[in-house]
């Protein structure tokens, strides 16, 4: 699952939301991380449209404009569930990797602050 696919089932997993609803959710839940223009939106939400992952809620014209919303389906929240849950594993892997043996300050172990350091100076 891509990271536009994982924030936008996010972003849907509490209600339904119209595009630029979507967008601006995306990036609160990613802390500004990932920023998606509106092609690539509407790009990936026919693509989990077409996989079951989510679907049309309702159409409401506002301002003379028609705004589609979108809601997840139980396929969707499954996937998103399940895409979580890996990432988790993924994370803690990582978590007990770092902590395993490595002194602080020793190249790969952590160093000023307990950031990981990752080679040689800058």
């Amino acid at each position: 699952m891509t990271r536009a696919a994982f924030f936008i089932l996010t972003a849907l997993a509490d209600e339904a939301r119209h595009g630029y609803g979507i967008l601006q959710e995306v990036e609160e839940l990613s802390e500004g991380d990932v920023v998606l223009r509106a092609g690539t939106l509407y790009g990936v939400l026919d693509r989990l449209v077409n996989d079951g992952l989510i679907a049309l809620d309702r159409e409401e014209v506002q301002q003379g404009r028609l705004r589609r919303y979108y809601r997840i389906t139980d396929d969707g929240a499954g996937a998103l569930a399940a895409e979580a849950e890996r990432m988790a594993a993924g994370a803690r892997a990582a978590v007990r990797r770092l902590g395993r043996g490595r002194a602080p300050g020793r190249p790969g172990g952590a160093g000023a602050a307990g950031m990981p350091r990752w080679g040689g100076a800058v």
